[in-house]
């Protein structure tokens, strides 16, 4: 049993419209032809070559991703760099490659969607909101009640998938937290956004020091505790496939729809003092 892949792609754009993403990002098919039938889709963060090689072993027809695979110029497919070898082998072995990027993050039951919902939030609202009040980048709800800062953190470790990089937290192990803000993937820019929401705290990834630094040090001077929470790139993203799968299992019970459980978080061990 299978699909065109041209009925797999509309239900995505159905489902995660190309016009939700944002002015820079690159989503939607990267490789294929729409008229090749699918029957299995495996589904994964990142194109990696180790995920490609898990959809050629078990006979995928498509990998669907949530990070565009050619989001930056590309100026040569060679075989000599990384991105022409991947996608060469993925068109020789006849696996296309499509991806659900920002579209996918500000939408209902979209990435940040799905960690407000296993964070047990409660009055879920975007952080950002576009132009339908119900979609746009980030969330922010509220716990059901307050609890320390660093217990809120043990609780998110053991949410998110482990990594080698774990969980970092700046503020207060004893702070109160109740009105959470945050956004999956890189979400630095919203910082101010989850200030002004009245959030006790932020989770994000790819915090850098001097936004963070400085979120620290206007908590300070305003009196007012906020905290910031940093988790793995991957794995604030990871949660959402599953949910993806679903959707498309529901709409395509004729195709098989797996999530790769290969972890592309790119950092291996860390070392301490």
């Amino acid at each position: 049993m299978s699909v065109e892949l041209s009925q797999l792609t509309a239900a995505f754009e159905e489902f995660w419209p190309l016009e939700g993403s944002d002015d820079w990002d690159a989503p939607g098919l990267v490789s294929g032809s729409l008229s090749q039938r699918v029957s299995r889709v495996l589904l994964s963060v990142d194109v990696t070559a180790e995920v490609l090689a898990e959809a050629q072993d078990g006979a995928f027809d498509l990998v669907f991703a949530h990070h565009p695979f050619l989001l930056k110029g590309v100026q040569s497919v060679a075989e000599t760099n990384s991105k022409g070898a991947l996608l060469t082998n993925a068109i020789r072995s006849n696996v296309a490659i499509y991806a659900a990027h920002t579209n996918a993050d500000i939408v209902e039951a979209g990435v940040s969607d799905v960690i407000a919902k296993s964070f047990g939030l409660q009055g879920v609202r975007p952080l950002v909101a576009g132009a339908n009040k119900l979609e746009g980048h980030g969330r922010v709800g509220n716990l059901a009640s307050a609890v320390k800062l660093g217990d809120f953190a043990r609780a998110l470790a053991k949410i998110l998938p482990a990594t080698a990089t774990g969980i970092r937290v700046a503020g207060d192990y004893d702070q109160l937290v109740q009105t959470v803000a945050l956004c999956g993937g890189a979400g630095d820019s919203f910082i101010t956004a989850a200030y002004e929401a009245g959030a006790d705290v932020y989770v994000t990834s790819d915090l850098r020091h001097h936004p963070t630094q400085d979120a620290r040090e206007l908590s300070g001077i305003s009196n007012k505790p906020f905290s910031l929470v940093d988790v793995s790139h991957w794995a604030s993203e990871w949660l959402w496939l599953e949910v993806a799968a679903e959707q498309l299992s529901k709409r395509f019970s004729n195709v098989q729809f797996v999530v790769s459980h290969i972890r592309t978080d790119p950092w291996e061990f860390v070392v301490t003092q």
